[in-house]
């Protein structure tokens, strides 16, 4: 499961590029109860989405023929020009070279050595999300990639991840990945082959995030209502929980994710 403090390798941060970030509070806000807070005067329509008094995600303007509208993953390192260098050593490439952000951290943008495009940062005075795994926060994420063992190859290089496999229903395996040293317990997302999903074919190599609802029925008809689109209704999986695969009314794909209750 995911935790904080952010382990090196660990989800850290998830940002929502929009072309209305507006609208996507109004979405948001509807969905999961989030509230959007800018990040001050100096940052260029940034903002924090809040759910209550701690931050669940961030969003970025993005005009729409500036950048796709999607949600974006980012790793914690904590020294982001060591991991520019672990990517193009490992077979990656360096989409925008290390960077401070005023006094809150430093980031970088890569890309896998299969496509798939994702962040770090190096935190200071942005420590990270504040919440995680719970209702209306992330609590995992999938990589669509064409070949599982390259992309496990080249994430293991770079941050040292470690995994772990089950089986499935229909008789293959999924792979699940944690932070190097952190125990199964840590897991916080698995590799999915392009090509087994249906529901994405043709999409490119990407993270797909995974926001903790309480439930997934409910949350689903509440997304159609506010405009979102259902590019998966609701489906069990057994042992896990309930999930769906939707996108917001701009376009941004996610999905949600209902738990077992352990208890009951």
């Amino acid at each position: 499961m995911l935790t904080s403090p952010f382990a090196p390798g660990s989800p850290i941060w998830v940002e929502l590029s929009t072309p209305d970030t507006k609208g996507a509070n109004a979405f948001y806000n509807g969905l999961f109860g989030w509230s959007l807070m800018s990040a001050g005067p100096d940052t260029g329509g940034y903002g924090m989405f809040r759910l209550g008094a701690r931050t669940a995600a961030a969003a970025m303007p993005m005009p729409t023929d500036q950048g796709p509208t999607s949600w974006f993953l980012f790793f914690m390192t904590p020294d982001a020009d060591a991991t520019a260098k672990a990517v193009h050593q490992a077979g990656g490439s360096v989409v925008l070279t290390p960077m401070d952000v005023m006094e809150f951290g430093r980031m970088a943008v890569f890309t896998d050595s299969v496509g798939a495009r994702f962040a770090v940062w190096q935190p200071r005075g942005n420590k990270g999300l504040d919440v995680v795994d719970e209702p209306g926060s992330l609590c995992w994420c999938e990589l669509y990639t064409p070949d599982e063992t390259a992309a496990y190859a080249f994430y293991r290089a770079v941050f040292g991840w470690e995994t772990t496999s089950m089986p499935m229903p229909d008789g293959g395996t999924y792979r699940m990945m944690h932070p190097a040293g952190q125990g199964s317990e840590t897991m916080f997302g698995g590799f999915v082959t392009l090509g087994t999903d249906p529901v994405e074919t043709g999409a490119e190599p990407h993270w797909q995030l995974y926001f903790a609802v309480t439930d997934c029925d409910g949350t689903v008809a509440a997304a159609k209502k506010l405009g979102g689109t259902v590019r998966m209704g609701p489906t069990d999986i057994e042992g896990v929980g309930r999930y769906a695969k939707l996108a917001d009314p701009y376009g941004a794909r996610f999905a949600v994710m209902q738990g077992v209750d352990r208890d009951a």
